[in-house]
């Protein structure tokens, strides 16, 4: 007995289905791109200071378990986002959803001002990047900062405005080289590597090192704002098998991750003494100008402002795709504004936020991104976990030792986020 018609097309579909969810697609690509870029901040020009300040065995347990807390935590949050049972939910709605709507604005609320004041120091790293390379590298004057600042922001928001294809293609021209530099960096550095000093374990000295490296190794490879976005587009692709594509796109976008920037770090690290670290901390350079100053290379003294601002930009663009999707909701909420008005009003308020920043280029910026510390980590880590046991929806995750692993290092996360606060 042969199919009708209709069953044959419907198992076709279904069959074309399940193969465009198995097979790579340069879709799948251009997300790990975008993902990447998100994360790789001007932050990662710190971060061999920051972790290897604190001796090699510290450095080799964070790397260890850099991989596993990247992706298990960013795939919890995309679980979450996909768990709504209305398509196309963003975070604000799924978190009233889950937890009812006084307690998803107040979550919603805190994501945005954990991403928000990440997009401020943004705007004024970019302007100051440009206006350093025009002046010291080019010879230029010094331009007029307000106009300087209002150009590049605009053209950052100009590119998120042209829509998902313009705005994958911007990160894939700027991530692509970031990707190259890091690596030849990396590499270019490797006859300058001196064998650690290494000693044994030092009890709980060691231990406190650990603690104290987590919260800095969760947002160096923190690219949680774009998560929301990237899980709705998975979902509009990939239907059912959004989740199981998501996973596949955030496993290869931390192995990514790992490689490079711990390859980076630790070729850093192995190219400076532990004073010397110490030195470059005291100064509160990056290591890339601690490196130029004390070898007057040519090569890393070019290659500095370069990664800086690729790494600035293409981070500055995953991180305002988060902040724009939440404050649309924020404000169409309980103004009663349709979504469209909702955020051309958002992206506004936000330009001239970040523009005014940029201008003003406050001292206060860094206590800024300390202060929105905890509330993305507990967000990232926390947050998923909870809604695991509390959501029918994502039932069938509550087995196995994952949840336990995130919940344990997001919570030692954010008590040594809030004990460097206090101290």
């Amino acid at each position: 007995m042969s199919l009708s018609a209709e069953a044959t097309k419907e198992l076709s579909g279904s069959c074309s289905t399940t193969a465009s969810t198995t097979r790579w697609r340069r879709h799948d690509t251009h997300w790990v791109i975008s993902l990447f870029g998100t994360a790789v901040g001007a932050g990662i020009l710190f971060l061999p200071i920051n972790l290897g300040l604190g001796g090699i065995w510290p450095l080799v347990i964070v790397a260890v378990l850099a991989g596993p807390m990247t992706f298990l935590a960013h795939r919890g949050l995309a679980r979450f986002v996909l768990s709504s049972s209305r398509p196309q939910a963003d975070f604000t709605e799924v978190a009233e959803e889950h937890f009812g709507k006084m307690a998803g604005r107040l979550i919603s609320a805190l994501y945005f001002l954990s991403i928000f004041p990440i997009l401020l120091i943004y705007g004024v790293g970019l302007t100051n990047t440009v206006e350093s390379f025009m002046v010291n590298q080019l010879g230029m004057a010094t331009p007029d900062r307000v106009m300087l600042s209002g150009v590049l922001v605009f053209a950052m928001i100009a590119v998120m405005l042209a829509g998902e294809k313009a705005m994958l293609r911007a990160f894939a021209f700027m991530v692509y080289p970031l990707a190259a530099i890091l690596a030849a960096l990396s590499c270019y550095l490797i006859p300058q590597w001196q064998w650690p000093e290494v000693t044994a374990f030092e009890g709980v000295s060691f231990l406190n090192t650990v603690w104290l490296a987590l919260p800095v190794t969760v947002f160096a490879f923190s690219h949680a704002a774009a998560i929301s976005g990237f899980a709705n587009v998975q979902r509009r692709e990939y239907g059912e098998q959004a989740e199981a594509k998501s996973s596949l796109i955030l496993r290869n976008t931390s192995v990514m991750l790992v490689a490079f920037v711990l390859f980076f770090v630790f070729s850093c690290v192995l190219s400076l003494s532990p004073a010397q670290l110490a030195e470059a901390k005291a100064q509160n350079v990056s290591v890339l100008s601690y490196l130029a100053n004390i070898t007057d290379n040519p090569v890393i003294v070019t290659l500095g402002p370069l990664i800086a601002f690729i790494a600035i930009s293409s981070s500055f663009l995953g991180h305002f795709l988060g902040a724009r999707e939440s404050l649309k909701s924020l404000i169409a909420k309980p103004t009663g504004l349709p979504l469209a008005k909702a955020d051309k009003l958002g992206i506004a308020l936000m330009f001239f936020a970040i523009w005014g920043a940029a201008v003003i280029n406050p001292g206060i910026l860094g206590l800024m991104e300390t202060l929105s510390g905890p509330v993305i980590a507990m967000i990232l880590f926390i947050m998923p976990v909870i809604a695991i046991y509390k959501v029918e929806a994502l039932a069938r995750f509550r087995h196995g030792w994952t949840n336990g692993f995130i919940l344990l290092t997001g919570s030692l996360a954010v008590s040594a986020l809030i004990f460097s606060l206090l101290k």
